[in-house]
């Protein structure tokens, strides 16, 4: 492994990964990358940042900013702007297949225009100190996974890129949801490798079905990071074995109980900022997935903490629905 800051990252995801996930995300591992939603690059410039991009070193820890765009002086731009907010690396959009980022031609568009992303690269990187990433796919459409995605690669490379992320799926453009797009092109994890081994001088970390330890443990013998994306989110437990397991550190909480109380100082801190209750619960659907109760807690973050004036009682008797003897079964595969 060449560059242990991108060791395990959990995904960018619009909707998910906002500043009350990623804080909890926090208190289940000290040693993954984090990366934040999708921000447009014409968002962060004209936009409200706080609310945008917004977010709480202390809480949060390390945390990247994911750009999109295909303007290369407004994403040089909006990367200064990330950069002075604290955020440890940039990161550029290209694999996104939904209908906006296909009206605005950018995401996964920006495959057919590896010369435009080269540009992109160049300039953030002229303008921060911190790296600049570029997360793609294999190719879109009918595009050849062998030689487009080469010929983007170098290009990408040539303009400076401090390391790429493959979401190992093809993206079809047309007739394909992005909910569809995640799952049926099927996964491609060799061709990762493949681009890794003809391209041993840039960080490659791969991206794309991920659920276990011991898949990311195997992927780490041959690339520089693993990403994980909704299965952390839908199965947090999860993280609680990245440290230990991919750092030979100790994890930030015996258990998820534990993590729970962790998370609570920061609960309490939101709701006394005006914060919802619910904007923040609403990331744990998934925490207690495999234990005897994890129905009824579900149950109970959809009515004990939707109410406008819910606080930490509630939060707590939704917790307490669930067994702490119950075993995790396969909330932790290992």
């Amino acid at each position: 492994m060449t560059d242990k800051g991108r060791t395990f990252s959990v995904a960018p995801m619009m909707d998910w990964t906002d500043r009350h996930c990623r804080a909890f995300h926090r208190v289940l591992t000290r040693e993954a990358l984090l990366y934040s939603e999708m921000v447009t690059a014409n968002a962060v410039v004209h936009g409200d940042r706080e609310r945008l991009i917004g977010w709480n070193p202390a809480a949060e820890g390390r945390v990247a900013l994911q750009l999109g765009g295909n303007d290369a002086g407004r994403l040089a731009e909006a990367a200064r702007i990330g950069e002075a907010f604290g955020y440890a690396e940039i990161n550029l959009n290209c694999g996104c297949p939904s209908d906006r980022v296909q009206g605005g031609a950018f995401g996964a568009c920006l495959m057919k225009t590896p010369t435009i992303v080269a540009e992109a690269v160049a300039a953030m990187k002229a303008a921060v100190a911190i790296p600049v990433t570029v997360k793609c796919r294999l190719g879109v459409d009918d595009q050849d996974t062998e030689e487009t995605l080469d010929a983007f690669v170098a290009m990408v490379k040539a303009a400076g890129a401090d390391a790429l992320i493959v979401h190992a799926r093809k993206a079809w453009l047309q007739g394909l949801s992005p909910k569809e797009n995640r799952e049926i092109p099927p996964l491609d994890h060799d061709r990762v490798h493949r681009l890794k081994a003809d391209n041993t001088d840039l960080s490659i970390a791969v991206n794309g079905g991920l659920r276990r330890m011991d898949e990311c443990r195997a992927h780490l013998e041959v690339l520089d990071g693993v990403m994980v994306g909704r299965e952390a989110y839908q199965n947090p437990e999860i993280l609680l074995d990245v440290d230990p397991t991919l750092f030979e550190a100790s994890a930030p909480a015996g258990d998820v109980f534990e993590a729970v109380q962790s998370y609570e100082p920061y609960i309490a801190a939101e709701l006394e900022r005006g914060t919802r209750l619910h904007a923040i619960t609403r990331h744990l659907t998934g925490l207690f997935t495999g234990r005897q109760g994890a129905r009824a807690f579900r149950q109970g973050l959809a009515t004990l903490c939707m109410a406008p004036d819910a606080g930490l009682e509630q939060f707590r008797a939704a917790v307490a629905r669930v067994s702490r003897e119950a075993s995790p079964g396969a909330a932790r595969a290992a």
